[in-house]
Formats: C-alpha cells, structure tokens, sequence
C-alpha cells in the first residue's frame, strides 16, 4: 500500500489537473457560443446559395458551366477533410477521419483515386502519416474562420476538377446538431447536381434571365457557392469542436472529482492503519514491561 504522503501528492497533481480542465471547459462554453452564433447566421445564406445553385442545375442554359458538368467516368476523386488545429475534444476527430478512410478505402476498391484536401491540423498531420495524397492545406484556422485563409486551398482542388485532374469533389465535414451531438457529413461538392436536393415539385424546370449576361452570372454564382459550402462546414465543424470539447473537459473534471474521492479514503484507510499499527507497538510495549 502507498505512504501517506505519496497519496497526497497524488490528490495534490489530481486538483491541479482539475483545475485546467475546468478552465477549458469555462472556455470553450463561452467560445461555443460564439462559434454557434457565426454558424447560424451564416446558415440560412448557405441553404438559399444551395437552392439556387441546385435549380440552376436543372434550368436550361446556354452557357455550361463546368462545375456542373457531370464527367461520364470517375476515375480520380478529391476530398475536402475538416478537422480541429487542436486536439481534447472527444472523439470528434476520431470520427470525422473514420469516416473520410472509409470512403477512400471504398473508392480505392473500385479502381478511384484519391487526391485529399485538409483543412485543419489534426487532418493533414493524419493524411500525410498514412501516405494519403496531400495536394493542398490550411491549418492554425483559430477559432474564427476567415474565407481569405481557405480559399487558396480549396482552389487548388477546385482548379484539378476544372482541369480534369479530378472528376468529383467531395466534403467531409462534422455537422453541428446539438451541444451533445455532432454527425460526420460527406456530401458532393462538384460537379453540383439538382438530384441531391431532390427535383421540383412543379414537375418542370427552372428558367432565369441574367443581367448582364449569363456566363458572368454563372461564374459568380458558383465561385460564391463554392465559398459558402466551404466556410458553412469549417463554422459548422469549430461549433462541434467547441461542443465536443466542453463535454470532454465536463467529464474529465467528473472523473477527477471520483478519483480524488478513491484517493482520499485511501489515504484515510493508510492513515488509520498507521495509527492502529502505533497504538498496536505501544500497547505490546506497556505489556512487555
């Protein structure tokens, strides 16, 4: 059994621990709410740009546009993997890059190449120790997400699909549900396709008169659809973050809450036991005289 004073010092480095993660816990409570702010205002443009960019998809227009040519063969894939620049955050992580190597894993069986993205630390530092073919990346995002430190990135990738050197692009993000759920999300970025959102009720197509005209149109409203799917996932995926992280720091604080208790009656029980063992040597001191 341990001496007294090793089990203090145990209880002593337990306290101090849970003091830091009750600090992180306060701080990641107050940055949620800000990031849950920034994530909700920047939904409803998000959703709008995906309406508009899906019925432009299936109205009839003269100038095609290649984000939304759909390319008769898949040979080579990119994806666009968001993760955290920092770690204590639960499974969050964990599961986001579960889910992007299960997808890899399933388009390397059907004969698919794989180019990757990462926006975040902890998914470049995982893509480039498996050997994942890294074409581009952004990391030290902090904790507001600004479209100037992602778009040169994501352009790398986009400009592979305009090329040809990549015939689809997928997202793999974690969506924010509630403070206690966060789901990891893959969706398809490009080419962008009207079916994802499901066809018009009305039964026929959407038909538009652009101003000046329609390549100008076009070319703006995709580069701003682009935009807004990119940095709607990277606020999406800070809020998770800070949700994940606030629970994990609660549980952890839990947990050294528990331990300390073992820890104290322990060294009541070792306290106790010298004490009996001092009367003990007393006692069969006093009888032998």
């Amino acid at each position: 059994m341990a001496g007294g004073k090793e089990i203090r010092t145990k209880i002593k480095s337990v306290k101090n621990t849970q003091k830091i993660t009750r600090a992180m816990e306060m701080v990641a409570t107050s940055k949620m709410r800000k990031a849950q702010e920034r994530m909700r205002s920047a939904r409803p443009y998000g959703e709008k740009i995906r309406n508009v960019a899906a019925h432009l998809s299936q109205a009839f227009v003269d100038y095609p546009h290649p984000y939304l040519q759909k390319r008769e063969s898949v040979k080579r894939v990119g994806l666009i993997v968001v993760t955290s620049d920092k770690g204590l955050c639960g499974g969050l992580n964990t599961n986001v890059l579960r889910q992007s190597v299960t997808k890899m894993k399933e388009l390397h069986q059907q004969g698919v190449e794989v180019a990757v993205t990462a926006i975040g630390n902890k998914g470049y530092s995982f893509m480039s120790r498996n050997g994942a073919k890294v074409i581009s990346s952004a990391v030290a995002l902090g904790d507001t997400p600004h479209l100037e430190s992602l778009i040169g990135p994501v352009k790398v990738m986009v400009d592979a699909f305009i090329a040809g050197e990549v015939d689809e692009v997928q997202l793999v993000y974690t969506k924010f549900v509630n403070t206690m759920k966060q789901e990891p999300t893959v969706e398809q970025l490009l080419p962008l396709s009207g079916d994802a959102f499901g066809q018009p009720a009305h039964g026929y197509n959407w038909e538009y008169l652009y101003e000046p005209d329609a390549k100008t149109v076009i070319d703006e409203l995709m580069n701003r659809y682009v935009e807004a799917l990119i940095y709607q996932a990277v606020a999406e995926n800070i809020s998770s973050e800070m949700a994940a992280r606030m629970v994990a720091m609660k549980a952890a604080t839990d947990n050294a809450d528990k331990v300390i208790g073992n820890l104290q009656l322990l060294y009541n029980k070792t306290r106790q036991a010298a004490i009996t063992k001092e009367l003990s040597e007393i006692v069969s001191g006093a009888a032998a005289v």
